[in-house]
């Protein structure tokens, strides 16, 4: 998605936790990348280990809704206008 100025990713669990985390998930845009790389993270290294949240942390990019009572199942949505 790097450089698309028109997309984002959005991925979540509906019942507001992904794991053992607080988070439900987190949102990608064109400029992911290139925000993560000024800030020094390491794409790969997060890819490879399976840890996007102190990636998506980093970024400020994590959704955290809270518990939502809701455990429907995950969604990713892919917006293009």
């Amino acid at each position: 998605m790097a450089g698309l100025a028109d997309a984002v990713l959005v991925t979540l669990a509906t019942d507001g936790g992904d794991g053992p985390t607080d988070a439900a998930g987190a949102v990608v845009t064109g400029e992911t990348l290139a925000r993560a790389q000024a800030l020094g993270l390491d794409v790969e290294a997060a890819l490879a280990t399976n840890d996007a949240y102190p990636f998506f942390a980093a970024l400020g990019d994590l959704l955290r809704p809270g518990a939502t009572g809701t455990n429907v199942s995950d969604i990713t949505l892919l917006f293009l206008w």
